[in-house]
């Protein structure tokens, strides 16, 4: 393996991050949703090279396979060794269990880091740390975050229930940093003003219940109060949607922080 590829393998690495999603990793490669190709063209319209790309936090793989389509090599990493084995493989993907802190990548090797869905989970201060190393001088990183999910009509109703009324407790604390799209978190880069962006994907109620289900909340509120609250939302989700094979849009508004380092 060349060297720029060589990362640190920790087999036997302690859970000393929050992991909220291994106990469900395949529902959760199962259900997450796309991200939109125009999105991924942006972000490799920053780099000024598409040699390797980093993405920290992979969990399955749903960004680092697109960014194989448009990067010669993309190094995927995450914390949870769960996660990495349920990972979208793609030819030019080297997916590693591996702490976003960590990476184990060359000084100055990659061409653009990314994070989806997972920097409010991050050691901050220790991942821009190792972010500032590993990218070449200028080179992006950019952290991706989607908002609360939504629907039309008496189920956008029932979903905007569930999620606001029903569940809230159950979040974890760094989930404010979803809702406000990231701008309250520290972000010490020159920042690149991003175009906006949303994921969509067409639906059965079977699947946003099963998406539903991947939620950290809806794992700590199993663990506190058992699962009465999610098979009454799904019971009113399933009332409110129709026939079960109809098909409905749901839409995640994406948020975007990116910013060039070492300029």
């Amino acid at each position: 393996m060349q060297a720029d590829l060589e990362i640190e393998r920790f087999p036997a690495m302690a859970k000393t991050f929050k992991d909220h999603f291994s106990s469900r990793a395949t529902d959760y490669a199962a259900y997450r949703p796309t991200y939109p190709p125009a999105l991924v063209d942006w972000l490799a319209g920053l780099a000024g090279h598409h040699d390797l790309a980093l993405d920290c936090g992979c969990g399955t793989g749903q960004l680092s396979a697109m960014l194989a389509d448009r990067f010669a090599r993309v190094v995927a990493v995450d914390a949870s060794a769960e996660q990495i084995a349920n990972a979208k493989p793609h030819d030019r993907v080297e997916y590693r269990q591996a702490p976003a802190d960590r990476t184990g990548l060359a000084d100055r090797s990659a061409d653009l880091v990314t994070v989806a869905q997972a920097a409010h989970w991050f050691d901050l201060d220790a991942f821009y740390a190792e972010v500032r190393r590993v990218l070449k001088p200028g080179g992006p990183l950019a952290l991706v975050t989607y908002g609360v999910i939504e629907t039309d009509g008496e189920a956008g109703a029932v979903l905007s229930r569930f999620y606001h009324d029903v569940i809230a407790p159950y979040w974890p604390p760094e989930r404010r940093h979803v809702e406000t799209g990231y701008r309250e978190m520290a972000f010490p880069f020159r920042e690149e003003t991003a175009p906006s962006f949303a994921m969509t994907a067409m639906w059965t109620v079977d699947e946003l219940v099963g998406y539903v289900d991947t939620w950290s909340a809806v794992r700590n509120a199993e663990a506190k109060i058992g699962r009465a609250p999610v098979e009454r939302f799904a019971a009113d989700l399933r009332a409110a949607w129709g026939g079960a094979g109809d098909r409905r849009e749901i839409r995640w508004p994406l948020s975007i922080r990116a910013g060039r380092v070492g300029v």
